[in-house]
Order: structure tokens, then sequence, then C-alpha cells
């Protein structure tokens, strides 16, 4: 079982800087492919960012590439999205989830946090 618990979210303005963290429970962590996904209102649910269990292979969704960096650091169970270059249409609830496989898909991830409200104004 492990826990996630986002934080770092907040109201910025377009082109401004975030950095979204995710802390997790549990020993196993470091064996668990990492992702962020997001929601905005009346929207589904979207692939963000993606971090394999050892930190070396990275995938973005096009609409954040070159703006945003996700990392991990193992010995702190926690994964971070660097977000810069913030725009309106970043504006969402952002979800940080664990699963076994290196997928784009949210259905291949067994564990959720709570998400993070990110509001970038114009």
């Amino acid at each position: 079982q492990v826990q996630l618990v986002e934080s770092g979210g907040g109201l910025v303005q377009a082109g401004g800087s975030l950095r979204l963290s995710c802390a997790a429970s549990g020993r196993t962590f470091s064996s668990y492919t990492m992702a962020w996904f997001r929601q905005a209102p009346g929207k589904e649910r979207e692939f963000v960012a993606l971090i394999n269990w050892s930190g070396g292979s990275t995938f973005y969704a096009a609409s954040v590439k070159g703006r945003f960096t996700i990392s991990r650091d193992n010995a702190k169970n926690t994964v971070y999205l660097q977000m810069n270059g913030l725009k309106p249409e970043d504006t969402a609830v952002y979800y940080c989830a664990a699963g076994g496989a290196v997928s784009y898909n949210s259905n291949s991830y067994l564990y959720w946090g709570q998400g993070t409200q990110v509001t970038v104004s114009s």
C-alpha cells in the first residue's frame, strides 16, 4: 500500500513557476513508476509527465514538454514537478500517481493522491 500526498499548488500569474511535490509512504516507493496527471473543470483527466523507478527515463505530454520537469528522490520518497512558463490553460487539479508500468494511461496507476489545485491567471 502506498499513500501519496501532493503539495505546492497555488495561484500564479502567467509566465510564473510552481514546484509540486508528492510525498509517498511505504518502503516500495523506489520500485514504482511515478506520474503526474491533471484535470481541468469539465475535462477528462490527462497525462502530464512520468518518471521510471530509477529516474533514468522521463516522458512528457506535448503540451508541457520544455516547460515542465519531473524528478524524484527515492531517498526522500518524493516526486517533484517543476512547472515553468505557466499558462492559463495549465489551470487544473494536479494528481500524482504510482504504478508498476511505464504508461501514459491513468488506468495503469494503482495509487493516487488527493490532488493539488494550480491556478494560472492571465
